[in-house]
């Protein structure tokens, strides 16, 4: 498809990942770009590269009257990135574990449905719209080190899997997004191998305009998914040696 011209929403602007998003729509000349934060005075400098072209949108997608509101103002997009997501960085058994698996599904899980739930009927409705949730790597194997993000981006991966059966008669596309580390401020501290957020969002992009189904935008993704086809016992053994210390 033709990037060009075409109106984007991006959640989670203000991260790493979503501010390469924006600027990556910004040089392939999407027509406007809807940057959703919840602080929408981190958006600044995008707006101003922008030019006209980059909308700020004050967004919390745990905001069900808000991503209500949202859908009806903005209802001429065409693609919805969502990418708005939280790291808590615990083991399932770590003191805070329980806790952190529920704020990680609160925004990874149930957030981005509530933006399928409330934009899925918008697009359907023009005829036409593609969806596309940054779930991760994690979301097809889990890292126990991490082992409750990598829950919430499972249930992440097993929606988008959903949607696209219940979308597909509606004629709207649903994208997945799978990359591995990558250098923002939910890794910070994290010393692994990380892709750049800017390599990160225009493969992403890329993907979009050659109507991939599922993206791996990064080194260390592809090669993850590679062994996971290969012999999916080996990747679980492989990852599960990441442990906590």
């Amino acid at each position: 498809m033709e990037i060009k011209g075409t109106v984007v929403m991006v959640t989670g602007a203000n991260g790493g990942i979503g501010q390469a998003l924006v600027k990556a729509f910004i040089e392939q000349g999407a027509g406007k770009i809807y940057a959703a934060a919840r602080d929408t005075s981190a958006l600044a400098s995008l707006v101003q590269l922008g030019q006209g072209r980059v909308v700020p949108v004050q967004l919390d997608i745990l905001n069900g009257g808000q991503i209500a509101r949202i859908a009806g103002e903005c209802a001429d997009v065409e693609i919805l990135v969502n990418n708005a997501g939280i790291n808590r960085g615990l083991w399932f058994l770590a003191p805070a574990g329980a806790d952190a698996a529920r704020d990680e599904m609160e925004v990874n899980f149930f957030g981005t449905l509530a933006m399928c739930r409330a934009f899925a009927p918008v697009m359907a409705h023009r005829g036409s719209g593609i969806i596309a949730n940054v779930c991760s790597i994690l979301g097809l194997v889990n890292m126990p080190a991490n082992g409750t993000y990598c829950a919430s981006k499972a249930a992440g991966h097993s929606l988008l899997q959903a949607l696209r059966g219940e979308l597909a008669p509606k004629n709207l596309r649903v994208v997945g997004i799978y990359p591995g580390p990558v250098d923002t401020r939910l890794t910070a501290g994290l010393e692994i191998p990380k892709a750049s957020p800017e390599g990160v969002a225009q493969a992403i992009v890329e993907g979009l305009a050659a109507e991939a189904e599922d993206i791996f935008p990064d080194e260390m993704s592809r090669q993850a998914h590679a062994m996971m086809l290969q012999d999916p016992k080996l990747a679980e053994r492989e990852f599960g040696k990441m442990v906590p210390a």
